[in-house]
C-alpha cells in the first residue's frame, strides 16, 4: 500500500501548484521540499517565490518609483529635493513582500490537506522517495502511485568567476545587497542580467553588462532590441557586446574583469560583479541515474509531449525538462501532469507562453518574431504603432516603444505580438487569449478599445497589419 497518490518534488511555482490541482482532484498529495528563508525556516515557493521572480519585481518596484521621483517628477510640477534611497528599508519591504507570498502557500497547503515534507527528496526504485532532513541527516521513505519532479534550477557558475557571497555574486546574491554598490559588472544581458542590472543602476550605480553575443536580446524580435538597448543606453546602463570573458582578478578594493572583443582585450573594474550566465535544472542530486531515469547531455529530464519519463508513473515539470524556463510555464504543467494523473486529457499550448522582461519600460511577447517567421520562410504581414501616438501614453508621460503584430500574410491570423512599452507585462494577455483563440489582426482590429488606454495601441497596431491605422 502506498502512502501517498502523488509525491511531488519540489516546492517552487511548478511543484507547489501541482499539489494544489493534484488536492483539488481527490488524490491524497505530499510536497517535499527543502526551501528555507533568509532566516532557515522552512519555505515554500522555490527561487520564484523566495530569491527570484518575486523579490526581484519588488525591487524593481521600488527602483522605478526612486527613479521617476528623481528624473520625472518635476514634468508634473512635483518637487521632492533631494532624494536617498534607503536600501535597508527597501530590503526590508522585499522580504515583507516574500513572506507574505510564502505564507499563502502554506496556508494553501493547509486547505488542501497537502503534506508538506520538509527535506531534500531522492528517488528510489518502484516509486518510492527518500527525504534526508535536519542537520543529523535524518531519512524517511515515501512511497507513491505517481511522482511529479519539479525541483527547478539553479545559476549557472563560471569556472574564472566562483561565486563567493559577497563580491561575485549570483541572482541571489544581487537581490539582497545591504548598499547600493558604485560600481556593478554584470555578466550576461539576458533577463536576470537586464533586471537585475536595471535596479541597481536605476538606484545610482555605473553598471556595466558584458554580453557575449553581437547581438542584444538575441530571443526578441530586432526591431524591439534595438529600441530597447537605445533606452537603456541613453539612461546610462553600459552595454558591451560581443564580449567573451577571459580572467577575474579579485583584490581588496575590487574585482579586475578581462574580456576580450573584435577591439582585442580589455579591463573592467567593478567593486560588485553579478554573474548571470543562465541557470541549470537541479537533476544532478535526486538519484535520476540510480533508478535509470533518462536525462539528456544537459541534464535536462527527457520527457513527451504529456512530461511522462522514461519511468512509469514519473512525472517531471518546469525548469528540469525542455521549453523556456519559465515559472508559468511550470504551474500550466503542473495543472496538466495532475489532471492527466487524475484521468483527465488536458493539454498546455507551448506556442502561446508569453515572455516578459522586467526592464522599463517592459519588455513582453508571444509567439513569432520577423527574425523567426524569415527563417522559417513564412510570409506575414507586419503592423507598428508607437506609443509616441497613443493618448494616454502621453498623459503618462510614458511614450517609449511600440506595439508589433505579426500576421500570416495569407490566412491574417497573428503569429506574434511584441510589445515594448509601459506595463506590457498586462498588455501581452490580451496577444495571448487572442492566439489561444485563433484570432486574425482583422478581429483585433475590429474589437473596440477603450479611450484613453495603452491597449489601444494593439488596436492600431492590428489596423497598421492592413495599412490603415488612425493615429499615424
Amino acid at each position: 500500500m502506498t502512502d501517498f497518490d502523488v509525491i511531488v518534488l519540489g516546492g517552487g511555482p511548478g511543484g507547489y501548484v501541482a499539489a494544489i490541482r493534484c488536492a483539488q482532484l481527490g488524490l491524497k498529495t505530499a510536497c517535499i521540499d527543502d526551501g528555507v528563508d533568509e532566516q532557515g525556516k522552512p519555505s515554500l515557493g522555490g527561487v520564484c517565490l523566495n530569491v527570484g521572480c518575486i523579490p526581484s519585481k519588488a525591487l524593481l518596484e521600488t527602483s522605478h518609483h526612486f527613479y521617476h521621483a528623481r528624473h520625472d517628477f518635476p514634468a508634473h510640477g512635483i518637487s521632492t529635493g533631494d532624494m536617498q534611497i534607503d536600501v535597508a528599508a527597501m530590503q526590508r519591504r522585499k522580504q515583507q513582500v516574500v513572506k507574505s507570498l510564502t505564507g499563502g502557500i502554506a496556508m494553501l497547503f493547509a486547505k488542501h490537506k497537502i503534506t508538506h515534507i520538509k527535506g531534500h527528496g531522492c528517488l528510489l526504485a518502484e516509486r518510492r522517495v527518500r527525504v534526508i532532513a535536519g542537520e543529523a541527516d535524518d531519512e524517511q521513505e515515501f512511497s507513491a502511485g505517481n511522482i511529479i519532479v519539479a525541483t527547478g534550477s539553479t545559476p549557472v557558475e563560471l569556472a574564472e568567476a566562483p561565486f563567493d557571497g559577497q563580491c561575485i555574486v549570483d541572482s541571489t546574491g544581487a537581490l539582497a545587497f545591504a548598499a547600493v554598490p558604485k560600481r556593478l559588472g554584470v555578466i550576461g544581458g539576458g533577463v536576470i542580467g537586464l533586471e537585475l542590472g536595471s535596479v541597481w543602476s536605476r538606484l545610482g550605480a555605473k553598471t556595466t553588462l558584458l554580453v557575449r553575443g553581437e547581438q542584444f536580446l538575441a530571443n526578441v524580435d530586432q526591431q524591439l532590441a534595438h529600441a530597447v538597448q537605445q533606452d537603456l543606453v541613453d539612461e546610462g546602463l553600459d552595454i558591451r557586446l560581443g564580449a567573451k570573458l577571459v580572467s577575474i582578478k579579485k583584490s581588496a578594493k575590487q574585482i579586475t574583469v578581462t574580456y576580450a572583443d573584435g577591439d582585442g582585450e580589455h579591463k573592467l573594474q567593478v567593486d560588485k560583479l553579478l554573474v548571470a550566465a543562465g541557470r541549470r535544472p537541479n537533476t544532478g542530486d535526486i538519484g535520476a541515474e540510480d533508478i535509470g531515469l533518462k536525462l539528456d547531455a544537459r541534464g535536462f529530464i527527457d520527457v513527451d509531449g504529456d512530461c511522462r519519463t522514461n519511468l512509469p508513473g514519473i512525472f517531471a515539470i518546469g525548469d528540469v525538462v525542455r521549453g523556456p524556463m519559465l515559472a508559468h510555464k511550470a504551474s500550466e504543467e503542473g495543472v496538466a501532469v495532475a489532471e492527466r494523473i487524475a484521468g483527465q486529457q488536458p493539454e498546455v499550448n507551448y506556442a502561446t507562453i508569453p515572455f516578459v522582461i522586467y526592464t522599463w519600460p517592459e519588455i513582453a511577447w508571444v509567439g513569432r518574431s520577423s527574425e523567426q517567421l524569415q527563417a522559417e520562410g513564412i510570409d506575414f504581414e507586419s503592423g507598428v504603432f508607437p506609443f509616441l501616438a497613443n493618448g494616454r501614453a502621453h498623459a503618462a508621460g510614458e511614450t517609449r516603444g511600440m506595439v508589433k503584430i505579426l500576421a500570416d500574410a495569407r490566412t491574417d491570423r497573428v503569429l506574434g505580438v511584441h510589445i515594448y512599452g509601459a506595463n506590457a507585462s498586462e498588455l501581452i494577455g490580451e496577444a495571448v487569449v487572442a492566439m489561444e483563440f485563433a484570432a486574425s489582426a482583422e478581429d483585433l482590429a475590429r474589437t473596440i478599445h477603450a479611450h484613453p488606454t495603452l491597449s489601444e495601441a494593439i488596436h492600431e497596431a492590428a489596423l497598421a497589419v492592413d495599412g490603415r491605422p488612425i493615429h499615424i
